[in-house]
């Protein structure tokens, strides 16, 4: 299980091309991919500020879904200002039914995608985590 929220900066001026890019994230998403357990976007208070909650079976479903074609395909440097992807585990009976985050090793036959998604979204697990299980 892999479930990450995204904090996102957009240029001035890029809104409406960067929630087309939303919409089209997500249509894509739920429409071709396995594996996705939540896959949401949201505005922020502040300008320019948006958030994505996205969870995944595993931490394998959600690098195949960074590296898929429809998450490629967009010019994100267009509209980004900046982004902060924030692995979060949830608490356990609060966290809305989703499982722990978990962090398996690499398989020794991962293809390059997968070993380039690893380089790209390392995944770390606080040891404050372990020590609240």
């Amino acid at each position: 299980m892999a479930t990450l929220l995204a904090h996102i900066q957009i240029q001035p001026g890029k809104e409406e091309k960067w929630e087309a890019i939303m919409r089209d994230m997500v249509h894509h998403t739920f429409g071709t991919e396995e594996g996705v357990i939540r896959y949401e976007y949201w505005k922020g208070q502040e300008p320019l500020s948006y958030y994505c909650l996205l969870s995944f079976k595993d931490k394998w479903a959600f690098y195949h879904h960074q590296m898929s074609d429809h998450h490629e395909g967009h010019d994100f440097a267009d509209v980004l200002a900046g982004i902060k992807l924030e692995y979060i585990d949830p608490v356990e009976g609060a966290g809305g039914g989703l499982p722990p985050t978990e962090h398996p090793a690499l398989p020794a036959d991962a293809s390059e995608a997968m070993r380039t998604a690893q380089e790209r979204f390392p995944l770390a697990i606080p040891a404050w985590w372990s020590a609240r299980a």
